[in-house]
């Protein structure tokens, strides 16, 4: 979570090096032909920093107004995800649907491809818990009072609804079982042990 400006500027940093984001910004091609998904991240780590870190009135005002833009361009892409729940490198893949609940809690360097659901399962508040280094593939739900640990990656179209905390495996099936021992840095372009 973020917690002063240089977290800010290390969250920043580290989702553009997942984003694999190499070139210097240009304000004429941000214009032109913008990367609506970095433009989407770097509104959700803003946010983050005015909701946690700055108290003054100015603060609050312009939270709400990027709060507004920060939700149409969420519309737009087919993202529903509040702040405060993904942890730095975070790499969205793909345009399309992702839906977070906001009390999950997801670990460092999390990679996220479209029609993903992260969220409470059948009326308990509980949500996932999701480590650092988790390659989610598309179409995956992962629902109720669970545990990710770390380094691992879930297949095309899981339904995870139980703790996994076994390192660098691939989990797959609905419901989601341990399939086979992956090496998770060929998943992860900035995956840091």
């Amino acid at each position: 979570m973020i917690k002063s400006k240089q977290d800010y500027l290390y969250y920043l940093q580290e989702d553009k090096k997942a984003l694999n984001i190499t070139y210097k910004p240009n304000w004429l091609k941000e214009i032109i032909l913008p990367n609506y998904i970095w433009v989407f991240q770097k509104r959700l780590r803003k946010l983050e920093y005015l909701k946690n870190c700055r108290k003054d009135l100015w603060a609050k005002a312009y939270y709400v107004f990027l709060k507004i833009r920060f939700r149409k361009l969420g519309i737009r892409l087919g993202f529903s995800i509040p702040e405060n729940v993904f942890g730095p490198g975070l790499s969205i893949a793909h345009y399309g649907t992702i839906v977070v609940n906001s009390k999950a809690k997801v670990g460092k360097n999390c990679r996220i491809h479209v029609c993903t659901n992260i969220g409470a399962s059948g009326g308990n508040p509980k949500v996932p818990i999701i480590g650092d280094n988790v390659y989610i593939a598309p179409g995956v739900k992962i629902y109720g009072d669970i545990e990710i640990g770390n380094n691992i990656a879930i297949a095309p179209n899981s339904s995870v609804n139980k703790t996994f905390l076994e390192p660098n495996v691939l989990i797959a099936g609905s419901p989601a079982k341990i399939i086979k021992k992956i090496d998770i840095g060929k998943l992860i372009p900035n995956f840091k042990e």
